[in-house]
């Protein structure tokens, strides 16, 4: 009946978006519209979103204010922190609302929210008193959810829209932060807002200058109107620089001191499965990240074929569901010229099939499977067979799932953890070389049948 009914009505049929509207006007009434009591972040963009909520909530607490956060990875309530398990960036409208209301009766003076494309289309965020909106970068996705590029950037748009539109509080200015070196920096600035700013590594309102990239971190002079600072973040990559000056630009609108904004950005860490290191004793490196689209890819690879003294392995694949097939032999391409190994694997499948989109991403690999590039769709499996050929100073990069807990494949939601199922090799990767070396000391020791 599900797949039915996909068919008839398809995601974004004006029927569905309706009954998506309804729900979300339902949902905002049932909680008696709690953005209204409380000032709301909103923070879109193709990459790089999750690392700035998490950043803005860390500067915002050492200001001695409580605060709401929801990420695609993990929520924040207060003293309160755990994991989103619900595969999803932004929550459906009564789960969202109902999480807007826990954080006004916890006292939260700040909601800062992560807001997907997909939020925007379907009414999840219809309602939410928007007070201020970062973008952080734009590049291709979600394409054939959406149906053109134009569709998938006024999805974007909207929450500045919103913005714009919305009540205004008491005391409380409409924001709008945009990234100036980004491509469609021009289009978010046709939006009406009491303020607006603008942050990147060129002439910006917000800047960085002197930037120096390390394998663990970044340090930089942040500059704002009227000082400036230095910063050492311990987040690596010219990616998490931007990140940084997002959340450091929403600080400055908020009026937070720029010692604050300081040592909230050089006290937060690596989010979980952003450029997330697993360290179990291991001579080579291991890194899962959440990259699955082909700009974060790209910058993915490009970095730690820097940073790797020895080989590079990338171990990914490409989210089914029918999501941008036309992009995957371009991700193929971008391993292919970055990368010594390569392991196509799942992602999450959904109710495609899992070879078919393998396939796709091997089209933009120029090389024969079986000497520096494989196919095996069980995503363990494809883990295991990088662990097990990398050595010193090589570097293992695991993509496309982050710090997600499950793996969707035919209707199921299978438990899967990247950062677990590498630990858990590897864990037993260092119990057999013990177990060796004390077997070589001891060769009469006899094994149990």
């Amino acid at each position: 009946m599900k797949k039915y009914l996909r068919k008839v009505l398809p995601e974004t049929h004006p029927v569905r978006l309706l009954f998506h509207r309804l729900k979300a006007m339902l949902a905002v009434v049932l909680y008696w519209f709690p953005s209204d009591k409380m000032i709301v972040i909103g923070v879109t963009g193709t990459n790089g979103k999750t690392t700035t909520v998490n950043l803005l909530t860390n500067i915002l607490k050492g200001t001695g204010h409580k605060v709401g956060m929801a990420s695609t990875i993990n929520f924040v309530l207060g003293d309160k922190a755990w994991t989103n398990n619900t595969n999803k960036t932004t929550l459906g409208p009564f789960a969202f609302q109902k999480l807007l209301r826990q954080m006004v009766k916890n006292g939260c003076k700040y909601a800062v929210l992560e807001v997907s494309s997909h939020a925007v289309t379907q009414s999840r965020v219809y309602g939410v008193n928007f007070d201020m909106a970062v973008v952080t970068n734009v590049t291709p996705e979600h394409i054939e959810y959406h149906g053109n590029f134009d569709s998938y950037l006024n999805a974007k748009g909207q929450l500045f829209k919103n913005v714009s539109n919305s009540r205004r509080k008491f005391g409380v200015a409409k924001v709008l932060i945009s990234n100036v070196d980004d491509k469609y920096f021009d289009y978010f600035g046709q939006f009406v807002a009491d303020r607006k700013m603008n942050y990147g590594l060129k002439s910006a309102t917000i800047y960085a200058e002197n930037v120096e990239k390390r394998p663990d971190g970044s340090s930089f002079i942040l500059h704002v109107p009227n000082s400036a600072i230095p910063i050492d973040l311990k987040m690596p990559g010219e990616f998490n620089v931007y990140n940084a000056l997002a959340a450091a630009s929403c600080a400055i609108a908020l009026q937070v001191p720029i010692e604050k904004i300081k040592s909230g950005l050089e006290d937060s860490v690596v989010v979980a499965g952003r450029f997330e290191s697993v360290d179990c004793g291991q001579k080579y490196g291991v890194i899962v990240d959440f990259a699955h689209t082909p700009d974060a890819l790209e910058n993915l690879f490009a970095m730690y074929r820097k940073l790797t003294k020895g080989r590079l392995f990338v171990v990914f694949g490409a989210t089914g569901g029918g999501r941008d097939k036309a992009r995957r032999p371009g991700m193929g391409k971008i391993a292919n010229d970055n990368a010594d190994y390569i392991i196509l694997t799942n992602d999450d499948p959904y109710y495609e099939s899992e070879l078919g989109i393998i396939d796709q991403l091997a089209e933009g690999i120029s090389r024969d499977e079986g000497k520096d590039f494989w196919k095996i769709p069980d995503r363990r499996e494809a883990i295991r067979l990088a662990l097990t050929l990398a050595k010193e100073d090589d570097t293992v990069l695991i993509s496309g799932k982050g710090a997600q807990e499950y793996l969707y494949l035919k209707g199921k939601a299978i438990p899967f953890n990247d950062k677990k199922v590498v630990e858990e090799l590897l864990d037993r990767e260092v119990e057999v070389e013990l177990f060796r070396d004390e077997w070589v000391k001891r060769p009469n020791v006899r094994l149990e049948s």
